[in-house]
């Protein structure tokens, strides 16, 4: 499976590389793939015209995975952000690295206690 075209604004991928570079260097288990995904990314200003389809931090994200039936909302959030609201994800973790930058359709392989699954984006609200 290819991996598709992951897309940021600007300021989303200042914040990002930021975030992912200081939580290497701290053992975060999750930030080389936060780091590897905003490192292949294509950068785009915050004003582009098709930056609403883009999955960013404060998105709500439906999405799907090839081992869950059931659609999934959540909302994509920076990790100083995450309440016990069960919808919320951190862009920190191994799912929110996997969404962001993604659009509606797209189709992203990602790890799961181990084991690889695939998610696929449904739709993105800002």
């Amino acid at each position: 499976m290819s991996l598709p075209s992951i897309t940021l604004t600007a300021c989303d991928h200042s914040r990002l590389e930021k975030l992912a570079l200081s939580s290497a260097q701290r053992g975060d288990k999750y930030a080389p793939f936060l780091l590897t995904e905003i490192r292949r990314a294509k950068i785009i200003s915050a004003d582009a015209y098709n930056v609403k389809s883009l999955v960013r931090v404060g998105s709500w994200v439906a999405y799907w995975t090839s081992r869950c039936i059931s659609r999934k909302t959540v909302r994509l959030m920076w990790p100083e952000d995450i309440t016990s609201d069960p919808s919320h994800v951190s862009v920190l973790s191994n799912l929110g690295a996997a969404l962001v930058g993604l659009r509606p359709g797209d189709r992203m392989p990602y790890l799961v206690d181990g084991d690889m699954d695939v998610l696929t984006v449904e739709s993105v609200n800002p």
